[in-house]
């Protein structure tokens, strides 16, 4: 383990101390429980830790939970908080029958004490402190620009199919990536939409919307359902404000024909991106 308290891997850094998780400055909110998981994997990193050990290491030896599920839970809010995958993971990897390994490339986050601050050449300030304030410039005209353009960035989950059909899987990912793609031509450059990024496609028993918003910077989320009967399902579609989590609107299309699946796919996406821009781009928190 590294001397430091604090560790950095990618755009995300880890107080060990604290068990504080940072992307790019900003807190991402993780529960206890997960970020004593996460502290060791970093600790251990590049080391197979077996579940026992992750186990022990939360929970204690004399404390009696259901592990497994415990475990599980806490490993699936990691990767929501990191944007990670099981399938494709870029931080934590799997072993089955093993346990985990933290595989991204860990460094320590170097404070200087301020005894070494005071020995070091301090030629370069005036240089630095020009460059800074050229960067606070560059950045407040970023800023006004994208205030004006594209400021407002919606997350679209994967839709959930709750027909217990597994038929209609294929039809919720499709009417999914037919949302995502209206809703950005609806918005004509006005706003961003986020679709493939691994913290969407997430289960809803592990979906974390704070979490959502804090690692994609979004301010609108999509969540929709595929419910009912298989044959004629209900769609419902939410447009929820983050970080507050108010529902702005929702869109709902009963007993839909699957007679023509690719139609009732089109013309549902097209409604509920057609919906949700007008209500997103008044800016207003209104109700149906």
């Amino acid at each position: 383990m590294a001397a430091a308290s604090r560790v950095r891997f990618g755009i995300f850094e880890f107080d060990l101390a604290t068990r504080e998780l940072r992307r790019q400055g900003i807190p991402v909110r993780l529960q206890a429980q997960p970020a004593q998981v996460l502290r060791t994997l970093l600790e251990h990193r590049d080391e197979v830790v077996s579940r026992q050990t992750l186990c022990q290491a939360v929970w204690g030896a004399d404390t009696f939970v259901e592990f497994d599920g415990s475990l599980n839970f806490c490993i699936a809010q990691i990767r929501a908080a990191l944007g990670d995958s099981a399938e494709s993971p870029c931080f934590v990897r799997t072993l089955p029958r093993r346990g985990y390994r933290f595989i991204a490339p860990v460094s320590p986050v170097d404070v200087p004490t301020p005894t070494r601050r005071r020995l070091e050449n301090t030629g370069w300030i005036w240089p630095a402190l020009a460059a800074v304030c050229l960067m606070f410039a560059l950045a407040l005209v970023g800023q006004r620009w994208w205030s004006g353009h594209a400021a407002v960035r919606i997350a679209v989950t994967r839709f959930d199919n709750e027909t217990g059909n597994p038929a209609l899987d294929r039809f919720a990912d499709g009417l999914t990536d037919s949302v995502v793609a209206d809703l950005t031509v609806a918005g004509e450059g006005r706003y961003g939409v986020i679709g493939n990024a691994a913290i969407l496609r997430l289960p809803r028993a592990f979906r974390d919307l704070p979490a959502i918003g804090s690692a994609l910077r979004a301010g609108y989320v999509v969540i929709g359902q595929v419910q009912g009967d298989a044959a004629h399902p209900r769609i419902l579609a939410h447009l929820i404000r983050l970080p507050e989590q108010t529902h702005l609107w929702v869109t709902r299309r009963d007993n839909l024909s699957l007679a023509d699946a690719a139609r009732a796919q089109a013309e549902t996406a097209q409604r509920i991106a057609v919906e949700f821009a007008r209500h997103i781009n008044s800016r207003k928190p209104l109700s149906n």
